[in-house]
């Protein structure tokens, strides 16, 4: 289980005296940690995934604005956190892969117009989710279906 590994993967950070890999798997374990109180839940491996694409997407906007105010230390700093934490997200998809998703979503909705375009997504995000950037998929299902 992804959680299991996540705290494996703690201990080992605790161990080899790695400061900031631990730091942002400690970062992760309590946003987990939160959600599993605030919902009263035991977390699901996808739900981890979820987490860890917010806590991405997240640091992805923090990086702009630290290069908008032209902050490049602590744009490298989030660059690391963003690199041990996509170590957690499975593989990522291919475009190819990408758009034959977008294609059998669409077909299999019968969407159509941009009316369509939550159908399809309600398809996309339950089998994308963590494996694809859900913002560059929802762009692809409105270009297909706006074209």
């Amino acid at each position: 289980m992804l959680k299991d590994q996540i705290n494996d993967d703690m201990k080992t950070a605790m161990r080899a005296k790695d400061s900031a890999r631990l730091s942002t798997i400690r970062l992760l374990l309590a946003a987990m940690k939160q959600r599993e109180v605030d919902e009263r839940i035991t977390l699901t491996d996808a739900d981890v995934l979820a987490i860890v694409d917010k806590m991405i997407k997240q640091r992805k906007d923090s990086i702009t604005q630290f290069e908008a105010g032209k902050r490049a230390d602590l744009a490298a700093a989030e660059r690391a956190e963003i690199d041990v934490l996509q170590h957690y997200l499975p593989a990522q998809m291919s475009e190819a892969e990408i758009d034959a998703a977008v294609a059998d979503a669409i077909a299999a909705s019968g969407a159509s117009g941009p009316a369509g375009i939550g159908k399809a997504m309600a398809i996309l995000k339950p089998k994308l989710a963590g494996r694809a950037d859900m913002a560059a998929v929802s762009a692809k299902v409105k270009a297909k279906l706006t074209a």
